[in-house]
């Protein structure tokens, strides 16, 4: 039970985080979806990232990107199940940059094709992804940032619970 738990108030605050004022793409939610796939069996570890972007969305707003951005974090649910059994800070650091960079590759790749703000041939694909690049630092930050937060306060709290658990 303690296994579900905690890492579900990580993901209720990931959630409520959302609703934060935060600098664009520095959010929690790729964080959420990696420690999600790390700490949660399969069937969960996919669907809980999805279903908080979807409930709130409701509030956030949808877009004609949503199934590219919904993808990416997906993919980086998927990442997190790998890292199961790399559950060690390069791993996790590793697999925190690689779903940096596909949520960039994925989610700019949607801007392109279904925006409509860029021309849909090679240079217009190049400039929508030049004109991300200040997003996808924040993306980078935030997401290591976040994700060092949910890995490193649960390994935290793992430890703190072991220690009290000794003492009784």
């Amino acid at each position: 039970m303690k296994k579900i738990i905690i890492p579900g108030l990580i993901i209720l605050m990931a959630a409520v985080m959302r609703f934060l004022p935060h600098l664009p793409n520095m959010a929690p939610i790729a964080a959420m979806a990696l420690f999600g796939g790390v700490y949660f069996n399969k069937k969960y570890a996919l669907l809980v990232p999805i279903l908080v972007m979807f409930l709130s969305d409701i509030f956030l707003g949808f877009h004609n990107t949503i199934p590219f951005v919904y993808g990416s974090f997906l993919l980086t649910g998927i990442i997190g199940i790998i890292l199961k059994k790399h559950n060690n800070f390069k791993w996790i650091a590793g697999g925190t940059l690689l779903s940096s960079i596909l949520f960039f590759i994925i989610t700019n790749f949607g801007v392109w094709m279904v925006s409509g703000m860029y021309v849909k041939n090679f240079l217009g694909l190049q400039q929508c992804f030049v004109m991300a690049l200040p997003f996808f630092r924040n993306t980078i930050v935030g997401d290591l940032v976040y994700s060092g937060m949910f890995f490193g306060g649960y390994e935290v709290m793992l430890r703190l619970n072991k220690k009290v658990v000794a003492k009784i």
